[in-house]
């Protein structure tokens, strides 16, 4: 009997934050899991307590990472069930204050063995590799498939020299992706293109707002109202999560708008400011801090406004789709995905947006049938990422050419292959010289983890 392939998923977060690249990649392990044909592993950074403090939320910290290990599966437990069974490893990284990320230390490809290196997902492959310095992921893995999360162009444009610092960032991520990838999943065409890349959302929601859905849906059928409240919003609280065009919608359009009621529900750096331009405003908008999405209190919204143009796949659209919502959002590649919901409406203009969010408060949405909750599940979204991913046994090699055809043929996918090798050399090099990885941006003293971590994490002869 063949052994089962194995499938190391390598993300950016973790949970407690409560961020996509903590959440998504959690849900595909244990999807790819409950679908029996691999062997799962998710590998997540390992932070210590001082960076723990800067990331996580309620000043929530861990001793060792199996307590936070078991903090993980109880979450994942309490939304989908019995869990399948795969494993979490962790890997050592810090937290960069200037970037708001968590950074790999140390070549990461060590957390698994020669054996069992058969298929790596980098989700945010990117972000993974900027300064990977260590085995080459290629010769590591069998396969590596990339997902990209993350606009990184977009956020970096709103900075100061934001264009100049695009054009570069432009060219590094197409450089990494190329050389640690095979293959590259980009979620919507809001995405940078990178080479061997393709659109294909693969994430899908947390099985509660499709519960919540349902429930929704057999009060309509029963003739009940299931909606008493408008509009509303929720994300970070930063102006670029969708704070600046929302407000500036609602403010241009105050009169147009006349009776709107809506709430923002979101904590982050700008909530101070987001709340006092609220309060400048003409209308009845009010501001709260964030709450999780599946919280009883937004189960009676009818209409999700979200103008966010800086999101991938906005995942808060989702849920408010899955949970039977009508949803005003902008025609942006960002949300190709939701076009075909009958509960979404797109605007291209503010005029648009004005009459399609009055018109939302004035209708009742349209229930969704059976395929379209499908669609939003993790069971479709699984579905989608094996399918593109081409997550099939390894087929057999062509031979190389004889030495006679050689001299008279030269394969240009050997060719290729030997200058990427070579700009995976490039790469590796310079990013093992401690001076030239500063200079790009890398957190200091972040080639091999400290003692501390070596430490926590049990490593011994590293």
């Amino acid at each position: 009997m063949a052994r089962k392939q194995h499938i190391t998923i390598f993300t950016t977060a973790s949970l407690p934050w409560m961020t996509g690249t903590a959440v998504n990649p959690l849900f595909r392990a244990a999807y790819l899991a409950k679908a029996g044909n691999w062997e799962v592993t998710l590998v997540v950074p390992w932070l210590s307590k001082g960076d723990q403090l800067l990331v996580y939320p309620n000043k929530m910290k861990f001793g060792s990472p199996a307590e936070q290990e078991g903090y993980v599966r109880r979450w994942l437990e309490e939304r989908i069930g019995p869990l399948p069974r795969f494993n979490i490893n962790f890997y050592p990284a810090k937290f960069s204050k200037d970037k708001r990320s968590i950074l790999p230390v140390g070549d990461i490809t060590e957390t698994i063995s020669d054996e069992k290196a058969d298929i790596a997902v980098l989700e945010e492959p990117e972000h993974l590799t900027w300064y990977h310095h260590g085995r080459r992921w290629k010769t590591k893995f069998r396969k590596v498939i990339g997902v990209v999360h993350t606009n990184y162009l977009e956020y970096v444009k709103r900075e100061r020299n934001g264009y100049l610092q695009a054009f570069l960032l432009k060219y590094i991520n197409s450089w990494v992706t190329d050389i640690y990838c095979h293959k590259v999943i980009r979620l919507s065409a809001a995405t940078q293109e990178v080479p061997r890349s393709v659109i294909c959302n693969v994430h899908g929601v947390n099985p509660k707002f499709l519960e919540i859905g349902k429930l929704k849906h057999r009060q309509i059928s029963q003739g009940d109202q299931s909606f008493f409240k408008g509009a509303y919003y929720i994300g970070k609280m930063v102006w670029s999560k969708g704070y600046t065009e929302l407000l500036q919608l609602l403010q241009k359009h105050q009169k147009e708008l006349s009776g709107l009621k809506m709430e923002l529900y979101g904590s982050g750096e700008d909530s101070d400011e987001v709340k006092a331009s609220a309060e400048r405003l003409n209308l009845d908008v009010r501001v709260y801090p964030g709450r999780d999405h599946a919280d009883s209190i937004f189960h009676d919204y009818k209409v999700f406004i979200n103008p966010s143009t800086t999101d991938v796949v906005c995942t808060t659209t989702a849920e408010a789709l899955a949970m039977g919502k009508i949803v005003i959002c902008a025609n942006h590649p960002s949300n190709e995905f939701f076009k075909s919901f009958p509960n979404c409406h797109m605007y291209s203009t503010e005029k648009e947006f004005v009459r399609l969010t009055m018109t939302a408060l004035a209708e009742e949405p349209v229930p969704l049938s059976e395929e379209m909750r499908h669609e939003l599940s993790w069971e479709a979204a699984t579905e989608r990422f094996v399918r593109v991913a081409d997550i099939a046994p390894a087929t057999p090699t062509k031979p190389h050419p004889s030495s006679s055809q050689r001299f008279m043929y030269i394969n240009p996918d050997e060719m290729k292959k030997n200058m990427e090798e070579a700009s995976a050399f490039v790469h590796n090099t310079i990013s093992g010289f401690e001076a030239a990885r500063c200079v790009f941006g890398a957190i200091p003293n972040s080639l091999q983890p400290d003692e501390q971590q070596r430490k926590e994490l049990g490593y011994q002869g590293l």
